[in-house]
């Protein structure tokens, strides 16, 4: 609502243009009003030139406004709400696993995540705001519980032994969280550790694949979802964007971030995976646009760990779980079989 306020401001007060710009951009609604100015051209909505997505987002909005507000004319029923609260906003004090969260109210995570739309890993953002979106029926239910539960256990913590050359992008990696939350969690100043000293992560209590609505979850059901024509997996190489991507496949760069659960103007990682479908025949399905990135079939000897996998081939503990759809807090087992994508010039430096 604040930012269509927003927008409804920065287009002098035309909410067909706001609208417009919610859906596409308030940069495009604005060159677009520029370009039929200089023309001499009307500056409405209907008279500008827009995507043809935007075109149709706002004629599809009215009419929905339309059905809601006189149902009897279109012959439709809609359902009875009742006009009283059904949600409340629950403090929780800190940082909270979703999954334990879920728990303690009594209903599905799934459930929750609905509710609380803006959590996007597996536990709320340790920065704030501490709160969750509750239906109202569960919610003292939840607080009378959450009291139950002790701080330094409302989030699961694993003691690291900081390893010689090791940084601490490496270890969020590993943990799968972020270098900001190791540096809150253990009050570091910077991003500069020592060998052999301590770190709390916070860690999942239950597998990732477990919180389905998380970013990741979402992006790999999206990029493992079966589509029309030959299935490629590409391995981002240095320097490489969607838009050098979709030039190689000859694709479109707005449908490639949309295979893969990203925004077209997103940074690609170096390792990341993308799903390309295409009607084309390439040879290769992991080698990158510089030729230097080959498959390799691995199998998991005694005492190997994802750690020192991804150590040995230079490339990351979340590139070898994306690749191999594993999770990363069970122990591999001797004999498994894993796909790694491997940097020729990295293991020759």
């Amino acid at each position: 609502m604040q930012y269509l306020a927003y927008l409804h401001k920065f287009v002098d007060g035309d909410w067909l243009l706001a609208i417009a710009s919610y859906n596409t951009g308030e940069g495009n609604v604005r060159k677009a009003v520029r370009r039929n100015r200089a023309r001499s051209m009307p500056t409405d909505f209907w008279n500008l030139s827009l995507s043809k997505e935007t075109t149709a987002y706002v004629p599809r909005l009215l009419a929905l406004v339309e059905l809601v507000r006189n149902p009897d004319r279109y012959n439709i029923t809609l359902p009875t709400l009742v006009d009283e609260p059904q949600f409340v906003i629950a403090d929780v004090g800190g940082q909270l696993d979703l999954a334990l969260a879920a728990e303690l109210a009594g209903i599905e995570l799934d459930h929750l995540y609905a509710y609380n739309a803006g959590n996007n890993r597996w536990a709320t953002d340790p920065g704030g705001p501490h709160r969750l979106v509750l239906p109202i029926e569960v919610a003292e239910d939840f607080k009378t519980a959450l009291a139950a539960v002790p701080v330094n256990e409302r989030i699961r913590w694993q003691r690291h032994k900081v390893k010689s050359g090791e940084a601490i992008s490496q270890i969020a990696e590993r943990y799968n969280t972020t270098i900001a939350t190791i540096r809150s969690a253990n009050q570091l100043r910077n991003n500069t550790i020592r060998a052999d000293a301590y770190l709390m992560i916070p860690v999942a209590s239950k597998a990732l694949s477990d919180y389905g609505q998380s970013a990741d979850e979402r992006r790999n059901r999206k990029q493992n979802r079966p589509r029309s024509g030959n299935r490629i997996e590409h391995i981002v190489a240095a320097g490489e964007s969607f838009w050098t991507v979709s030039r190689r496949y000859d694709i479109d760069l707005k449908q490639l971030a949309a295979w893969n659960g990203t925004a077209p103007r997103d940074t690609l990682s170096i390792g990341q995976k993308l799903v390309v479908w295409t009607d084309q025949a390439v040879p290769g399905n992991a080698i990158s646009s510089n030729g230097t990135t080959r498959k390799v079939n691995y199998t998991v000897r005694n005492g190997d760990s994802l750690y020192l996998i991804a150590s040995r081939f230079r490339t990351t503990i979340s590139n070898l779980v994306r690749w191999n759809s594993i999770d990363k807090n069970k122990v591999l087992r001797p004999g498994q079989k894993l796909t790694i994508y491997v940097d020729v010039t990295a293991q020759s430096s």
